[in-house]
């Protein structure tokens, strides 16, 4: 793998991300001076500054909660936290991250929290049936989301379509009221706001899943950094796709519901990822130190059950 492919990736992924923040940052203000000008402009970042203030301080504990998740003591998993530490070390990263352990049968990992205090969850799917040269691009992968704070970032992005969806139903309701005036003829419609602020969640929902693939795509170029075998990783999807079909297959049998964790459906498609990744592998494939060849899951895990639907309207 070339640096300046790494290179080339990076500033691609950066340019995106840079455009698609900055798109939703515009769709905020746009919707800002349709209902109130200058006035809505400025709450607008009123609100985007708390925004920045407080996104990052939201603790990981309630993710880790829902999913049911238990902290992996380094002696319970010690060739984990070896594997772990070597891809810190290599990141340039001050802590190691904390590792939990879901259990459930999907084959899943996820990364929540800051840079600095961030934590690291693998079901119990995943150690029991990728092979230590796909965990590592896997685990790989989660660091490269640490190490690029995408965490905070998807937060932000977040953060601010919720203003968007608050913002136009606030909108709406305002024009809903108005409506009588309008049929009696006693104003004009303002056409253009309205529209904007009927298609403005749809389009920052748009602008958010964008830049959730993007952070993805670089997570993965960090990944192949990290453990200098981008085929690893591309091996890692391949079977993570596989196992995803299977159960997107009782999809096709009436009242199966759809067990993909409703939190973690924003990444790209994998062909395209798979892609990328066996562009950056070297002409001849590296010689890669494995770990200890067994990443058993604790011997107190239980496994769950499918996930399901909660009452507010997630699946974990």
């Amino acid at each position: 793998m070339e640096a300046s492919q790494v290179l080339s990736h990076r500033l691609n992924n950066a340019l995106h991300a840079v455009l698609l923040l900055g798109g939703l940052a515009l769709l905020l203000m746009a919707i800002g001076l349709a209902l109130g000008g200058t006035t809505g402009l400025l709450w607008v970042g009123v609100l985007g500054m708390l925004g920045l203030l407080f996104t990052p301080r939201i603790s990981p504990a309630m993710i880790l909660r829902m999913y049911r998740a238990r902290p992996l003591a380094p002696a319970e998993a010690p060739a984990l936290y070896e594997l772990v530490g070597q891809l810190v070390q290599r990141a340039g990263l001050a802590q190691t991250p904390e590792l939990f352990y879901v259990p459930t049968p999907l084959m899943n990992a996820f990364s929540v929290g800051r840079r600095d205090e961030a934590v690291i969850a693998v079901t119990d799917g995943l150690l029991r049936g990728l092979p230590p040269r796909e965990l590592t691009g896997v685990l790989a992968h989660e660091i490269g989301h640490i190490r690029h704070n995408d965490m905070w970032i998807m937060s932000l992005a977040d953060g601010a379509s919720r203003i968007v969806r608050a913002m136009s139903f606030m909108g709406q309701v305002l024009i809903l009221v108005n409506l009588p005036m309008y049929l009696l003829q006693y104003g004009s419609m303002p056409w253009v706001p309205l529209l904007l602020l009927v298609f403005a969640p749809t389009l920052s929902a748009l602008l958010q899943l964008a830049l959730s693939r993007n952070r993805e795509f670089d997570a993965d170029v960090e990944a192949a950094r990290l453990t200098g075998d981008p085929l690893g990783l591309a091996s890692a999807l391949v079977q993570l796709e596989q196992h995803q079909q299977r159960f997107w297959r009782r999809l096709l049998w009436p009242g199966t519901p759809n067990e993909q964790p409703s939190l973690l459906r924003t990444h790209p498609n994998s062909e395209q990822r798979i892609e990328r990744l066996r562009s950056l592998a070297p002409a001849e494939e590296p010689s890669v130190e494995e770990p200890p060849p067994s990443f058993a899951p604790p011997p107190w895990s239980t496994p769950l059950g499918s996930p399901r639907r909660r009452w507010h309207g997630l699946w974990y």
